[in-house]
């Protein structure tokens, strides 16, 4: 059966996880994605711990598999004319090419979006930068929660009169970055090429620059926040919006051995909340504010019963209560279980299946696959896409051999991962 992204090719210069989640969910939906590393130390996210043991040192970490399955991995030296003359090579052949350097950086290296695009007009450009390619930030350097801070979600998050709270997740990298990046490219291909038969769109057949700033991306995830502001500049502060914890009706609760959810918003689910631990009394009470009386009350309610008992209220009382589950609580639940979201990977050579998280998108007719390949090894791929790409095999040896390429880690052939000072990217890439 053939997936969704079928012969859209990609290049992927970034690392860690913004770039690397969007090439996975493009990975995985059948795009042929080509990590593009340098011939140090690679994507920095490979070496780090925890590890599968038996799997190739450059290929064990379950961080970077966890990203990096149904890809493969090149290595070039782009500080290296050769090295920047193969990768203009491979972009004359791919759809995408997809980084997240400091807005600039492939640019003074001779192999920015217009250069490739001279190479390739229908190229899709896809940059991940923390401020955006232009503006008073552009060029400084960031993490998730500086990007959360500066958009207004972070200094949004916690108690009122408490301290911000980090979320467990990385909302900008994930939400605000990958996600965009996906969406960005995918509006960009279907501009490119048409909608098909009948769609009234036969494409451009013209690539161009997808310009993702998480920042910007973190930014969208406060819509109706902004636009409440807007409308009647009554300026939000921590703890006082109705969905992050204003509300009696809606916020964690702690229970006699943990915490459940309550999110009875609607007047129904509040009434049946109520109504079923013997508190009518309460339903006019559905908007207070936490520490009124009412919240103390509904606070005593929780305590009296465990989260066992609250889950068995739950299926009794259609108030959308649920529990606070622990990580691994949620991993081993029915819900992930039914719905496929931890799965396994064989990676050569380790002694135990790699488990992952699955698919979180399910198409009914091309379903994504997470299992086509293996996470590469470094540079495990880099001769044979080389002689794909048109080089001979004496070509390849003397890229090999003047450092402006590496095979595998661990492979003599200009290989300097062993010096973990890194690459070419080392002092340009924005985390």
């Amino acid at each position: 059966m053939s997936l969704a992204l079928d012969g859209i090719r990609v290049l992927d210069l970034s690392r860690l996880l913004p770039g690397g989640f969007c090439s996975l969910l493009l990975a995985d939906f059948g795009a042929d994605v080509l990590k593009v590393e340098d011939t140090g130390m690679g994507d920095y996210i490979r070496w780090a711990p925890p590890y599968y043991e038996g799997a190739h040192e450059s290929a064990r970490s379950a961080l970077f598999l966890s990203l990096n399955r149904n890809k493969r991995s090149i290595r070039l030296d782009l500080k290296n004319e050769r090295g920047r003359e193969a990768l203009l090579a491979l972009v004359r052949e791919h759809d995408v090419v997809l980084e997240s350097f400091r807005p600039g950086v492939l640019d003074r290296l001779g192999v920015g979006y217009e250069r490739m695009r001279e190479e390739n007009p229908a190229l899709v450009y896809c940059a991940i930068s923390g401020y955006g390619q232009d503006g008073p930030k552009r060029d400084a350097s960031g993490h998730d929660m500086n990007y959360l801070g500066l958009i207004g979600l972070l200094g949004l998050t916690g108690e009122r009169g408490g301290a911000p709270v980090q979320a467990a997740g990385q909302i900008a990298d994930l939400g605000g970055g990958a996600l965009m990046a996906a969406f960005g490219i995918l509006a960009a291909l279907r501009e490119r090429d048409g909608g098909g038969p009948g769609s009234g769109s036969t494409g451009s057949g013209e690539g161009q620059l997808v310009d993702v700033s998480m920042a910007d991306g973190a930014l969208s995830w406060l819509a109706m926040v902004a636009a409440s502001y807007f409308a009647d500049d009554a300026v939000p502060h921590r703890g006082d919006l109705p969905l992050a914890g204003s509300l009696v009706c809606y916020r964690p609760y702690e229970c006699a051995d943990g915490w459940v959810t309550l999110g009875a918003l609607e007047p129904k689910f509040w009434q049946g909340f109520c109504r079923g631990v013997g508190r009518e009394d309460l339903i006019p009470t559905q908007f207070e504010r936490p520490g009124s009386p009412a919240h103390e009350q509904v606070a005593e309610i929780f305590k009296a019963r465990t989260r066992d008992e609250w889950e068995a209220f739950a299926r009794e009382n259609d108030c959308c209560l649920e529990p606070v589950l622990e990580l691994d609580e949620a991993l081993s639940s029915e819900l992930v279980a039914s719905r496929e979201m931890v799965v396994e990977l064989d990676q050569p050579g380790a002694q135990r299946p790699v488990r992952q998280l699955g698919l979180p998108v399910k198409l009914t007719r091309t379903p994504g696959d997470h299992a086509r390949l293996p996470g590469p090894a470094l540079g495990e791929h880099t001769e044979e896409v080389l002689l794909a790409a048109g080089y001979s095999q004496a070509e390849v040896a003397e890229l090999l051999s003047a450092g402006a390429a590496a095979g595998p880690a661990g492979d003599r052939s200009g290989d300097r991962s062993g010096d973990r000072s890194g690459g070419q990217q080392d002092l340009s890439f924005r985390v």
